[in-house]
């Protein structure tokens, strides 16, 4: 019995919370790498592998969560990742060794992995197709949002207060989110959903599919490039750019104040656009196709100019990344149906974050060996035109899949 009532507003807006947490807690380090890297005595290369450790194991963790959001309760699943990512980043404040950093964002990892899994779920279930694209934009465009915010006052923080403060702001913060989260989503809160007998599927059904892999290789290429700023932008800003750190998290903060806005009025479009009669492939495929190919072209250009005059161009490039943001997920969605969006977006993420793991290491050995970020932003570029091939032509059609012949684990929780 599938369930598509809309989810609460005090749920939705938990969901954005958490996600809003999520990208400002992961890309911390991002932004007190400067000092990070000259108190420890860090190499650049260092750097890009404490980057790249987040996502060693967040990235496998997707399975984990999308296997548990189906087995078990929502609430709780993502209650104890949250849980556990405000441990993490509250202990970051105290490290004092590259080992001890590097222990701590496998901690946060494997905490943050809940986030993505249970959100796609709960929205698979509950919300309308013709709602999802601005849904998915409003709790996406927290992934501008929260780099945003954590990037101002985070280079505010430190300016003040030095690094390790941010750290322990942060782990506060978040672990209070769970009061609002348990709140919401109390008994009665959320539309019971039950699946019928024999109706989950399984990773290995997901997997034979030609439309997963179409859409893990374009989650892939959208990340890389995402990351790539992410992880490296106050870096560049600070060491290449010359910008003081305060400086630095003003204009970070722009760009991705720039690529949030292009989330939500992308995914509200992408609605608008649904509602007018066209078909969900044509509108979904040529904002995700348009998103590659202007950020290819945008961040190509940052490594034939001077560094100070590429922030233009990233500024640019928020847009183009934010075009494409809400369609990586709303496909998936799509895709899997509730029967399966779960465990669908928890392998559509594990590719995706593969990126995360890829695009910090390898820009961390290019700036170590070259001394600048050119070839950094060659690679960058090149990346989301191979991305356009899967988005294009791996993926033929944006419907929803029939599932024969699945089995189940046993009969979902509610919520």
């Amino acid at each position: 019995m599938n369930q598509r009532a809309t989810l609460p507003s005090g749920v939705i807006a938990s969901l954005a919370l958490a996600v809003l947490l999520n990208y400002i807690d992961r890309g911390n380090l991002a932004t007190a790498a400067p000092l990070v890297q000259d108190e420890l005595k860090l190499t650049s290369g260092q750097i890009g592998l404490l980057l790249s450790a987040f996502f060693w194991t967040y990235a496998p963790g997707q399975l984990l969560a999308g296997w548990a959001v189906h087995r078990f309760s929502i609430r709780l699943v993502l209650g104890a990742g949250v849980a556990l990512w405000a441990v993490a980043t509250f202990l970051t404040g105290w490290a004092g060794s590259f080992t001890t950093l590097l222990l701590l964002r496998l901690l946060l990892g494997l905490g943050e992995s809940a986030g993505f899994p249970s959100v796609q779920l709960l929205l698979a279930r509950h919300t309308p197709e013709h709602r999802r694209g601005m849904l998915m934009g409003l709790i996406t465009m927290c992934q501008g949002i929260g780099p945003m915010l954590g990037t101002l006052f985070g280079a505010m923080l430190i300016a003040q207060f030095g690094w390790r403060s941010l750290f322990f702001a942060l782990g506060l913060i978040t672990l209070l989110w769970l009061v609002p989260w348990l709140v919401t989503m109390r008994a009665g809160q959320v539309p019971a959903y039950v699946e019928e007998a024999g109706s989950q599927v399984s990773y290995a059904a997901i997997l034979r599919r030609r439309e997963f892999w179409g859409v893990a290789l374009g989650h892939f290429s959208c990340n890389y490039v995402f990351y790539f700023m992410m992880t490296w932008l106050p870096t560049f800003l600070v060491k290449s750019a010359g910008f003081t750190v305060t400086r630095m998290g003003q204009i970070g903060a722009v760009i991705f104040a720039i690529y949030a806005l292009s989330v939500v009025s992308m995914g509200t479009l992408s609605d608008v656009w649904v509602r007018h009669g066209a078909s969900l492939t044509r509108v979904r495929k040529t904002l995700v196709l348009t998103s590659n190919f202007g950020a290819a072209l945008t961040i190509a250009c940052c490594a034939l100019v001077e560094p100070r005059s590429a922030v233009w161009f990233l500024g640019l490039a928020g847009v183009f990344f934010g075009m494409g943001t809400p369609m990586i997920f709303a496909i998936g969605a799509t895709l899997a149906g509730p029967r399966a969006a779960g465990r669908w977006v928890g392998a559509q993420n594990l590719s995706g974050q593969l990126a995360g793991i890829i695009a910090p290491l390898v820009t961390g050995f290019i700036v170590e060996s070259t001394g600048g970020f050119g070839w950094a932003f060659v690679i960058s570029a090149a990346v989301p035109l191979v991305g356009m091939i899967a988005w294009g032509i791996v993926l033929r059609r944006i419907e929803p899949l029939e599932w024969r012949g699945v089995s189940m684990d046993r009969v979902a929780p509610a919520v």
